[in-house]
């Protein structure tokens, strides 16, 4: 991700004491713990500059939730301020770079996987797909199931294990029906999760993020 910002002229501090924003914990219902760990990152990444990162459910969860846990307390500002810089990667990009072809490079064909984080919280479709499309050598396709759950939702995936496996299974038939080689998303998690069934199931597919993608072959 940094190396596609730095190619597009984008000056990129990493703050290398930041940690996570806080999202386990609030959808497991601990919310005092989660406001804790929510206002260090608030703290992390206060200031001016865009907040560019490579997950839409990091993204979605600092914009639509952090006004729930700092409604009425001493962070409420500076929390309006972050989420307010806060993009999901392929948004910035193509939302306030206004950039769709990065000049990357990858042979293959390959399917979208709109993770539910981007898809859901953040509103973010078309922009991914352009960004694709203009990708010398790679082949886009649609699958049949490419808005629906890969089945991880966090601890979902613990507490309901058959019903995470079934889903993955869905996600990733619907993939092999289109003949690709990569399945490709904005979201690690997704990744993890669809990535452990087809190595378990010694699929002839692989996970990628769109990062990796789009800084490919330059």
């Amino acid at each position: 991700m940094v190396k596609v910002l730095e190619k597009l002229g984008c000056e990129v501090h990493y703050n290398t004491k930041q940690t996570c924003c806080g999202q386990p914990a609030f959808n497991a219902g601990y919310w005092d713990e989660a406001k804790s760990v929510a206002r260090k990152f608030l703290h992390d990444f206060e200031g001016e500059g865009y907040v560019v990162g490579p997950s839409g459910s990091c993204t979605g969860y600092v914009r639509n939730y952090y006004e729930k846990l700092f409604d009425n307390s001493a962070e409420h500002n500076l929390s309006n301020q972050v989420k307010g810089n806060m993009y999901e990667f392929t948004e910035f990009l193509t939302d306030v770079l206004k950039v769709e072809n990065i000049g990357a490079t990858l042979q293959g064909k390959a399917t979208y996987h709109d993770a539910c984080g981007a898809l859901r919280e953040c509103g973010i479709k078309q922009g991914p797909r352009k960004l694709l499309q203009n990708v010398k050598g790679l082949e886009l396709v649609e699958m049949k199931e490419s808005e629906t759950c890969c089945g991880f939702g966090g601890t979902f995936a613990v507490k309901f294990e058959p019903i995470s496996i079934g889903m993955a299974q869905t996600k990733v038939q619907s993939a092999l029906d289109t003949g690709a080689k990569y399945m490709i998303t904005t979201d690690v998690s997704c990744m993890m999760h669809i990535q452990g069934y087809i190595n378990e199931n010694k699929l002839p597919i692989q996970t990628m993020h769109i990062a990796d993608v789009l800084a490919s072959g330059w």
